[in-house]
């Protein structure tokens, strides 16, 4: 059958390769059609790429930072040279819109930039610490390392990884969600056109069974993941238990906290625009808003706000029949449940895509905490509002969830947003933004049942991530003067 993109293929030492492996269809979200089809790699698939890894580190991990950068300056150009083209893959694969399908990219432009500025951020430290004697610390990377990456961000999540970890000489084999693997494809060409030497960059596509590979391939030294809790929890479980480095990123149920006096137009904008964007399927969106007190004229505006949101136009699909289904589920059961729903998405189609993924814009009130809305990540362009009497009471709801990714607050008291930004149990805070994601060089990282293992995933505290310390004491003056430290 012929499909809109060619197959996507494995990319091992420099050459896109298929072994007549177990095939499975990628769908298009936008339409429910098969746009391509991903190999099921296996073990031996892996064991492949991983031997090709190996064998370009000691070169790769040999070459001075300021040279293997020089990589990451042309690739960052080639990723603004071909957005427009990149865009499109994520809009066909993903089903966001045009307009995010660039923030995206251009995320991925600002990840790369920050990795150029590595060697101003890594120089080794000095110093005598005795006469004659000098004690020297260096980043070195750790080798061969593996990033798995997650449906909702095909572009942007491995260059959350990328970027970094290869410029501090470790070399990657990256596995991307088996839903969106075409755009891995791309990546790997802009990067050989980069100059990037063949076996640094490596992709085997798969689903569980290969995930379960990496964990436990000893070839491998660390392992990112971004994905759901329940994954993230059974990976870094998994990859620990082999003596891997983990860092792994679950999901959230992150909070909007309303006071009373929040400016309206803006609260109201950022609370729509934080529940829809991406079709609600990224890890930072609005998923509960706390009403503190009297907050009807914001919840009436937001409903204004949702209502210019368009399916299949300013709102893209979500990634499959199974997530509509889900989605639209959690809407009805907490409705049966007593809650009101202010805004209904439930039932969405669009005209000349029948076959696509949509949910419209939902905004349900007067959820209570018992409710499975509540407790559990809907991930979809869904917002439930939760009445509090006070600041302290919201705070409390806040800290109560198991997650920690993400909490906000709008208000025009400083005094009350610095209470929120003290006690909300998250790490990533927001004053007036509904989406508090950090730009480089600041680093993107949850609390709680959001992040398992150390380091953040982005900005500087990547670097511990990536790199290990050696440390080097000389001495080459025989005739300096000795005491108990030299």
């Amino acid at each position: 059958m012929e499909t809109k993109f060619s197959e996507v293929k494995n990319y091992v030492n420099g050459s896109f390769t298929a072994n007549g492996q177990d095939k499975m269809d990628v769908l298009s979200p936008l339409t429910g059609e098969v746009i391509s089809t991903m190999p099921l790699s296996t073990e031996k698939d892996l064991d492949d790429a991983v031997k090709a890894a190996e064998a370009a580190y000691p070169a790769w991990s040999g070459m001075p930072i300021k040279e293997r950068v020089q990589v990451f300056f042309k690739y960052k150009t080639l990723l603004e040279e071909n957005i427009e083209e990149l865009a499109t893959l994520i809009h066909e694969e993903n089903g966001k819109t045009i307009g995010e399908a660039k923030a995206e990219v251009e995320k991925s432009i600002e990840l790369t930039e920050f990795a150029c500025s590595m060697p101003q951020l890594i120089g080794g430290e000095v110093m005598e610490v005795s006469k004659g004697v000098e004690c020297r610390i260096e980043h070195k990377p750790l080798g061969v390392v593996a990033s798995i990456a997650p449906f909702n961000f095909p572009n942007m999540v491995p260059h959350w990884t990328l970027p970094n970890a290869l410029v501090l000489g470790n070399t990657m084999v990256l596995k991307p969600s088996e839903q969106v693997p075409i755009s891995a494809n791309r990546i790997a060409e802009l990067l050989k056109e980069a100059g990037l030497p063949d076996g640094v960059f490596n992709i085997v596509n798969g689903d569980k069974a290969i995930v379960e590979a990496i964990c436990k391939n000893p070839g491998i030294k660390a392992v990112s993941f971004v994905g759901s809790t329940k994954v993230a929890q059974i990976v870094y479980k998994a990859a620990t238990g082999t003596l891997k480095r983990c860092v792994a990123l679950g999901g959230a149920k992150n909070h909007l906290l309303v006071l009373p006096d929040a400016h309206l137009d803006m609260t109201a904008s950022n609370v729509v625009a934080s529940m829809s964007g991406c079709a609600g399927q990224r890890c930072m969106a609005a998923a509960q808003m706390i009403g503190i007190g009297p907050v009807d004229h914001i919840v009436e505006k937001m409903c204004e706000e949702a209502r210019k949101i368009i399916p299949g136009e300013n709102l893209g699909s979500v990634i499959s029949k199974q997530a509509k289904e889900r989605i639209e589920r959690y809407i009805t059961d907490a409705e049966n449940a007593g809650a009101k729903v202010l805004v209904d998405g439930r039932g969405c189609t669009v005209e000349g895509k029948e076959g696509g993924f949509y949910v419209g814009p939902t905004i349900i009130d007067h959820v209570t905490p018992d409710m499975a809305i509540s407790k559990e990540e809907v991930f979809g362009p869904v917002v439930s509002i939760i009445r509090t009497k006070d600041l302290d009471e919201a705070i409390d709801l806040e800290n109560s969830s198991p997650y920690g990714n993400a909490a906000a607050v709008f208000t025009q008291s400083g005094g009350l947003a610095r209470q929120v930004m003290d006690r909300a149990s998250a790490g990533m805070i927001g004053v007036n933004i509904g989406v508090p994601v950090p730009r480089e060089p600041f680093s993107f990282g949850g609390w709680n049942d959001s992040k398992f293992g150390v380091c953040d995933i982005t900005g500087k505290s990547s670097i511990e991530f990536w790199t290990q310390l050696k440390k080097t004491t000389t001495k080459w003056n025989p005739d300096a003067k000795t005491n108990w430290m030299s």
